[in-house]
């Protein structure tokens, strides 16, 4: 198996063909998370009239026509690329993120909310992302960083060794935020910047967690993931190790902002 390919994306793809229907559960986290991602537009005098929107669920494109930015709306998933152009007809495309059709300096702006972690080439994604910018274009981009549902991973690790004897990988890997500026600057992107925004999630069922997990098309997609049927006891033994605030389970979101322009001509 090649080390460099992570995750499986024809997996990727049947999550979110299957999320576009349910996806409306979690709409309110995810607004959230993009607002404060396009919170960074407010910090440039820069006026934006092409924006592409990556893998934003429906929820990205109609936040940028508020601002009247036109948007081009691309996603890996057919059904959840066409959420993005419903209501009011905007345009959508079916695009691997790894393999992006678009012509160079198509776009001014381009936006990436919580969907550039499922890509196994993520250094070439960003390369292509950057073509497909103007001179002086401007990426805003988020992803979890490393610290992200920590406590749903350290608690599925701890259930599967005391159920099953053995680990096998359930939650992503996340890049540190330290490595996310580092990536921009190796992609050619000037006054590369990362930050972190951490959302705390707290739910009075912690079998909640996992629904809106599977609801957002957040399913395991990772390639060396155990294809049999866990013991039934795993997930509940697992939830069980949660932590508990306010008497509610709770579990973080370290959401890695990161801002790159292309270099200008």
């Amino acid at each position: 198996m090649d080390p460099l390919l992570v995750f499986d994306r024809a997996a990727v793809r049947r999550h979110r063909d299957r999320a576009a229907r349910t996806v409306g559960q979690v709409a309110d986290v995810l607004r959230d998370a993009a607002e404060r991602l396009l919170d960074r537009l407010d910090d440039t005098t820069r006026q934006f009239s092409d924006a592409l929107d990556v893998g934003g669920r429906g929820i990205v494109a109609p936040l940028l026509r508020q601002r009247g930015i036109g948007v081009v709306s691309s996603d890996l998933s057919a059904a959840m690329a066409a959420r993005s152009g419903a209501p009011d007809g905007g345009i959508c495309v079916v695009a691997d993120e790894e393999f992006l059709p678009f012509a160079p300096a198509s776009f001014d702006l381009v936006v990436c909310s919580l969907s550039l972690h499922w890509i196994n080439d993520l250094p070439g994604a960003l390369i292509q992302l950057r073509r497909a910018l103007r001179p002086g274009g401007l990426l805003l981009a988020s992803l979890p960083a490393l610290g992200t549902l920590a406590e749903l991973r350290g608690a599925l690790t701890e259930a599967e060794d005391a159920v099953m004897g053995r680990v096998s990988p359930r939650v992503s890997p996340f890049p540190e935020l330290r490595d996310c500026a580092h990536l921009l600057q190796r992609t050619g992107f000037a006054l590369p910047v990362a930050d972190v925004e951490e959302i705390r999630m707290l739910y009075a069922n912690p079998l909640a967690l996992l629904t809106e997990l599977r609801a957002a098309g957040e399913s395991n997609a990772i390639r060396e993931r155990a294809r049999t049927v866990p013991d039934r006891t795993l997930f509940p033994a697992a939830l069980a190790r949660l932590p508990v605030q306010d008497g509610r389970v709770a579990v973080t979101l370290r959401m890695a902002v990161m801002t790159g322009w292309a270099p200008e001509a």
